[in-house]
């Protein structure tokens, strides 16, 4: 009887020892699949970063198409009829162009508030359309950075 036990004793050992092996090969393998789904996650998570930059490129490309449609200098298709201009004091009928800034005085009573009657477009916020002789100009309100010129809109 001392042998049988031996025996079993060495048995279950053998079977315990074995499916601690397994649990532990068990075990690595579902950490290793965690591992590839970890990568896999931050490779998700890359290409939404990418996605989202070109995103963003594209908004941008957007904005910048929409400000060059405002461009910077146009002959006007149509002239219509105003009253007489008349300069501010101190100052004389002058060409306009991209990039100057236009007087505060021109922004008291040159504004072109009937915009649409003439064929133009609303303004973006914070510009406004200013006359000067024949031509009109979009202007910011704060600055008076000119940023298009529409020459001869006037008669």
């Amino acid at each position: 009887m001392n042998k049988f036990t031996t025996a079993a004793l060495a048995a279950m050992i053998a079977v315990g020892s074995i499916g601690a092996a397994s649990t532990a090969d068990a075990q690595s393998r579902n950490d290793r699949y965690e591992q590839r789904q970890d990568r896999r996650e931050a490779r998700d998570n890359r290409n939404d970063r990418r996605e989202y930059r070109q995103d963003r490129r594209e908004y941008r490309q957007d904005n910048r198409q929409q400000a060059r449609a405002y461009a910077r200098w146009q002959r006007a298709e149509r002239r219509f009829n105003a009253p007489r201009y008349v300069a501010p004091r101190g100052y004389q009928v002058r060409s306009w162009s991209y990039g100057q800034r236009i007087p505060s005085n021109y922004s008291r009573g040159y504004v072109v508030n009937n915009y649409s009657s003439y064929g133009l477009r609303a303004p973006p916020r914070g510009y406004q359309y200013v006359r000067s002789g024949n031509d009109v100009v979009l202007a910011a309100v704060a600055g008076g950075l000119i940023t298009a010129v529409i020459a001869g809109l006037f008669n």
